[in-house]
């Protein structure tokens, strides 16, 4: 097995957590090798970066519109990813213990979203960006973890979680604590990336509380496109008949069927591969 097998196979095999994390460390080293050839080549910018990332200029994001999910996989500096891959580690994981893998990814996905759409819409709206727009980007997992983390503080408020010399905090603080960062960080630079991330937030909140409350349910198309659970056959109504199959003929068909298993083993292996029982049940039907 080769290295790119290998990659494939652990790919294939990984969590989702797993595979997101996979997936931005691919890119993420697509984009170094990328900066290399641009620096040989004397190239101004990264193709790979302006491909991917999403531009605050509304008329630019009408020309890339898959960058509203893309740049949530895009990262360019090592301890930008190293944070976030952090992140997404730990709150990846405790999400699944209340939710499935494809919920995970499909709150990573809607929370990327939804950040780009307030990232965009924030630079086109608020005076204060208006003037940057044109050379202003987005990128970073962050709008999607902030979905995932402030879902699972919504769905378990009061789960505890333990950090030294601090001892056991509630996770509604530590959601209101996330946000707060966030919130008073738009002042001092990055305004957009912060907005981002409350938007990423806010997709994860409501996302749950639709989910437990019908009046809310803001999201139930959103949901249909992302089946997490397969769907209870309906049951059929079943009446009783006083013609009950006879039990010998029941024990006749299982018998006949393990025969013909018996038998198409032997077609394909020899009798020999056949196990000791196998030659028994053979033999004694033979005699009836």
């Amino acid at each position: 097995m080769n290295i790119l097998e290998n990659l494939k196979y652990r790919f294939k095999h990984a969590g989702i957590v797993e595979q997101l994390i996979y997936v931005n460390l691919a890119i993420f080293l697509l984009v170094f090798v990328t900066n290399t050839f641009g620096f040989l080549f004397q190239l101004k910018t990264n193709f790979l970066v302006e491909w991917l990332a999403l531009p605050a200029n509304f008329d630019d994001f009408l020309l890339k519109p898959w960058t509203v999910i893309t740049y949530g996989f895009l990262h360019t500096s090592f301890l930008h990813i190293l944070l976030n891959l952090i992140a997404l580690f730990y709150i990846g994981h405790l999400f699944q213990q209340y939710f499935t893998p494809k919920q995970l990814l499909s709150f990573y996905l809607l929370g990327t979203l939804f950040g780009g759409i307030i990232f965009v819409a924030s630079y086109n709206f608020f005076p204060a960006l208006q003037n940057v727009a044109h050379n202003s980007v987005l990128l970073g997992a962050s709008a999607g973890i902030s979905a995932i983390f402030i879902g699972i503080a919504t769905y378990i408020p009061n789960y505890e979680l333990k950090f030294p010399l601090i001892g056991f905090v509630k996770l509604w603080v530590l959601a209101c604590i996330w946000i707060a960062i966030d919130v008073i960080q738009i002042p001092a630079g990055n305004a957009g990336g912060h907005l981002a991330h409350l938007g990423g937030a806010l997709l994860g909140f409501f996302y749950v509380r639709s989910a437990s409350n019908k009046k809310l349910d803001i999201f139930k198309s959103i949901n249909q496109l992302f089946t997490f659970t397969k769907k209870e056959k309906k049951l059929k109504t079943v009446y009783k008949s006083g013609n009950k199959t006879p039990k010998h003929s029941v024990d006749k068909t299982r018998n006949q069927e393990e025969i013909d298993t018996i038998l198409d083993k032997i077609s394909k292996s020899g009798y020999d591969t056949l196990s000791k029982g196998e030659k028994e049940f053979l033999f004694k039907q033979g005699k009836n």
